[in-house]
């Protein structure tokens, strides 16, 4: 029985849209490379249902399979095109420390 979970349920459709253009725009990449199913699972270290649910749009891939693929095929620039740091906070750290604390110093942390 397939997996199945309440966040994959709940996807908007703009978004299995999405990722079904992207699988088949990394099908269209595989087979111009010549590579077969097979050939990109092996080169990705995962089997090839993993691969053909990248190539199906699944939710459920991870991320990380899907930027070893986009290495493979010469697109993992694209990846730094996502979502981009709105220049506002470039550079900023992401959180402040609450005042009155200081460094947290090595035996802050023992547990």
């Amino acid at each position: 029985m397939p997996k199945s979970s309440v966040g994959a349920n709940s996807i908007p459709p703009e978004v299995l849209e999405s990722l079904l253009n992207l699988g088949t725009r990394l099908r269209a990449c595989r087979i111009e490379r010549g590579f077969s199913l097979s050939d990109m699972a092996s080169r990705m270290f995962c089997s090839i249902n993993t691969y053909r649910a990248l190539e199906a749009g699944k939710p459920t891939s991870s991320v990380g399979s899907l930027c070893n693929c986009l290495w493979l095929l010469g697109q993992l620039d694209g990846i730094d095109r996502l979502a981009p740091v709105p220049a506002g906070v470039a550079g900023q750290r992401s959180g402040k420390r609450k005042a009155g604390r200081g460094k947290v110093g090595e035996h802050d942390l023992d547990f």
